[in-house]
């Protein structure tokens, strides 16, 4: 079972000389993402699309899966910044483009 993306986002990663990462991270990476709408951090799964890897200093467009999104339900919305952390450390800055669905339905993996 994989969880269904809520929404697609454009993703810059900080620079390896400004951020906490100096390796590049694979599709399926799941770092903490920090909306303006709350103190809660939430775990986001991070699928590329169209790339495989991404280095530090790239931007790239992503799937987000949201894990417990009862509490950003409906709080997400095209335009919305946000950041996202590997443990404590922010790693880079994302925009939501697209708004995919609010809930957390599960499908079979293809």
């Amino acid at each position: 079972m994989k969880i269904k993306p809520q929404f697609t986002a454009l993703l810059t990663y900080l620079p390896a000389k400004d951020g906490a990462r100096t390796t590049p991270v694979s599709s399926g990476y799941r770092p903490t993402i920090k909306f303006p709408f709350d103190l809660e951090l939430y775990t986001g799964i991070q699928n590329f699309i169209d790339v495989e890897l991404v280095f530090p200093g790239d931007t790239v467009t992503a799937e987000i899966a949201i894990l417990k999104t009862e509490y950003a339900t409906g709080k997400i919305y095209e335009g919305l910044d946000f950041d996202f952390f590997d443990g404590e450390n922010l790693i880079g800055h994302g925009v939501v483009t697209k708004v995919i669905g609010p809930n957390s339905e599960h499908s079979p993996e293809d």
